[in-house]
């Protein structure tokens, strides 16, 4: 009986060369006076979990990760009324309400309460190990690519570098 040899995995090589090559570009970001509700939405639609905070002129003044979110919403829910089982509740209308209901107070919190005010971030002709070495050092999921005028020109996650690894 022969016995199946064991090959030995090839190696993978990163295929990039700067974080150019790296990145995903066209980043989508969300302005610091943005709701909390408003930020839900931009994730929940775009699958987001990390968008840039820019202000009013557009520069980059911070970060916001479903991390923040969830710390935030931990901290902060506040129900007005207790959870009311079979009780009679009305609107103003006079609109019966079903029991078992709470009602909660909308948060108005806006993205600036509630993001890093910090953006790590590598310019586009920074070296692709460079970047990963920085992300490493850093302990972060996602570094953001500039320009030469600190403009936001795109991401990178561990995914992008995953995507450039070949055989």
């Amino acid at each position: 009986m022969k016995l199946a040899t064991l090959r030995e995995p090839a190696r993978l090589h990163l295929n990039a060369d700067t974080a150019a090559d790296l990145m995903t570009a066209n980043l989508v970001s969300i302005n610091q006076n943005a709701t909390l509700k408003e930020a839900l939405t931009l994730f929940t639609n775009k699958n987001f979990t990390v968008a840039p905070v820019i202000d009013d002129a557009g520069r980059a003044v911070g970060v916001l990760s479903v991390s923040d979110i969830l710390v935030h919403d931990r901290e902060s829910v506040e129900y007005l009324l207790p959870a009311v089982e079979n009780a009679r509740m009305e609107t103003e209308d006079g609109e019966r309400i079903g029991g078992g209901f709470q009602v909660e107070n909308v948060d108005v919190t806006r993205v600036a309460d509630m993001m890093t005010p910090a953006v790590f971030s590598v310019y586009r002709e920074t070296k692709a190990a460079e970047v990963i070495a920085e992300m490493l050092r850093l302990h972060v999921h996602h570094l953001f690519v500039v320009d030469r005028a600190r403009t936001l020109v795109g991401v990178i996650s561990p995914l992008d570098i995953v995507r450039n690894l070949v055989p």
